[in-house]
């Protein structure tokens, strides 16, 4: 069974910065096809960011492009995204999501992942 933990979360101040991270159990880490979405209040999951198996192709939603950056460590089955110059409207909560496939190109599309975090929620107030 596949299970993803992030961590990472919590409050910050508009300008701030967070790191989530999301642990990947249960398969061949290096197989995986991967990205980060968020849900803030009252609206839908949205993709933010996707990475590629090989980690060589990144995309980011426009929102976030230049401010945030995702990677990964196949050594530590571990999945990263970096946020910096945090704003009110990347308050949310985040989950990190993993497809079982080697992929070039990664997907901000919610249908194309099957296996999903819990979510762990940033608050961005001032």
């Amino acid at each position: 069974q596949v299970q993803l933990v992030e961590s990472g979360g919590g409050s910050v101040q508009p300008g701030g910065s967070l790191r989530l991270s999301c642990v990947v159990y249960g398969y061949a880490y290096r197989n995986y096809c991967m990205g980060w979405f968020r849900q803030a209040p009252g609206k839908e999951r949205e993709g933010v960011a996707a990475i590629s198996t090989a980690g060589s192709s990144t995309r980011y939603a426009d929102s976030v492009e230049g401010r945030f950056t995702i990677s990964r460590d196949k050594a530590k089955n571990t999945l990263y995204l970096q946020m910096n110059s945090l704003k009110l409207e990347d308050t949310a909560v985040y989950y990190c999501a993993a497809r079982v496939t080697y992929c070039y190109v990664g997907s901000l599309q919610s249908r194309d992942f099957d296996y999903w975090g819990q979510g762990t929620q940033v608050t961005v107030s001032s």
